[in-house]
């Protein structure tokens, strides 16, 4: 009976130890540790691949911008990264040739200023704003179906082949071109101007000249009747002469 008693007793007070001491277990237990802000960075420096556009939103100062952007936007952002290759398969020149303002532009162009899922690509209206967009558009294009998505600028068209990150509030994808806008492609580059056109002449300078008129032939007619003329005074002189003598 007594030993009854006390099972009785211990299950009675069991739930009230518990209650007493779980608390304490749990306020000694490490918290989880918050999360670090988002490094787009060294999100692409882990994929690897993709040391010039580190180095472009470096150098650039992008990097920062974004990187501000992330952690402080409730719309959260969308990186395409272009692969070491994509850059070395521009054309030669073209990266060296734009001052750092087309550069600053060219990095924006390649960021939207909301997150993005591969599938809600294929939802949204376009052409999609980037961060380069201002007065002008500078917006991208997408299309395709399933779980293909194909991303275009208007001068290039690629597919999105693989997906870095996708956690809100960033999402980072990997393209295989560098995505140039139209107002930086080589396409609008001014053609070279043509050959200036020969001097066309003047009116009147093919006419020719004309010859400087030759004197007109003497009138044999003329020229007789002046030798008759002369004789006729001979023979008149004469005669006088000779009348003076006989008088």
């Amino acid at each position: 009976m007594a030993a009854a008693s006390a099972s009785h007793i211990l299950l009675t007070l069991a739930p009230l130890v518990l209650l007493l001491v779980l608390p304490q277990i749990q306020a000694q237990a490490p918290a989880p540790a918050p999360a670090g802000p988002v490094n787009l960075t060294g999100i692409l420096d882990k994929n690897g691949q993709f040391t010039t556009f580190i180095k472009l939103l470096i150098s650039t100062q992008v990097a920062n911008q974004i990187q501000s952007q992330i952690n402080s936007s409730s719309e959260g952002m969308t990186v395409f990264a272009p692969t070491d290759n994509a850059f070395n398969n521009l054309e030669k020149g073209l990266l060296n040739n734009l001052d750092n303002q087309k550069q600053v532009q060219l990095v924006l162009y390649h960021v939207t200023s909301k997150f993005y899922r591969q599938s809600d690509l294929l939802l949204v209206s376009n052409p999609v704003r980037t961060l380069a967009s201002g007065q002008d558009v500078w917006g991208l294009n997408f299309t395709g179906q399933g779980n293909q998505v194909n991303v275009s600028s208007g001068v290039v068209e690629t597919p999105i082949n693989n997906v870095l990150r996708q956690n809100f509030p960033l999402a980072v994808y990997q393209v295989d071109k560098v995505l140039l806008p139209e107002e930086l492609s080589a396409a609008k580059s001014p053609s070279a101007a043509p050959a200036p056109e020969g001097k066309k002449p003047t009116e009147g300078s093919n006419k020719k000249v004309p010859a400087a008129s030759e004197p007109a032939p003497a009138d044999d007619n003329t020229g007789a009747g002046g030798r008759l003329n002369a004789g006729l005074g001979f023979v008149a002189g004469l005669a006088l002469l000779c009348m003076g003598v006989l008088s």
